[in-house]
């Protein structure tokens, strides 16, 4: 078992989906939470905020909002990763674009490879993992 509560992984199914997308993939990211929306209905959403607001309106969502990713928002999300508060981080980034918090970026992404977290950086890969959580009816 990894980590000090043992919640890392998919051994932890208790723990929230976090949702982050740059801006060049929000509207993915709505495609993909509207696909799925009965699904994320039913559990603990986190998403930066920016990427939470467009959820919130787009498709009524009930998500917890942390910062902005530049202002500190996937560090926000990386410590809940880190706390085994989180089951899987959908991370729709924008591999062409740069970005000035890529150290941030890069922190996420290493906390869940750390804490065995699912992180899903495209939307075939998200579309894979929450069909592995969905509930089997």
């Amino acid at each position: 078992m990894n980590g000090m509560n043992g919640m890392n992984g998919m051994n932890g199914m208790n723990g929230m989906i976090a949702l982050i997308a740059h801006d060049g993939t929000k509207d993915e990211m709505v495609e993909l939470a509207g696909e799925f929306r009965d699904q994320l209905e039913e559990e603990a959403v986190v998403a930066t905020a920016t990427t939470g607001g467009v959820l919130r309106c787009e498709l009524e969502l009930d998500v917890r909002c942390v910062l902005s990713g530049p202002l500190g928002g996937d560090l926000q999300i990386a410590s809940m990763v880190a706390g085994g508060f989180v089951k899987l981080v959908v991370f729709l980034r924008d591999p062409l674009t740069a970005n000035p918090h890529d150290p941030d970026i890069q922190a996420l992404m290493k906390v869940c490879d750390v804490q065995r977290v699912p992180l899903a950086t495209n939307v075939a890969t998200a579309r894979l993992c929450l069909a592995a959580l969905a509930p089997v009816i």
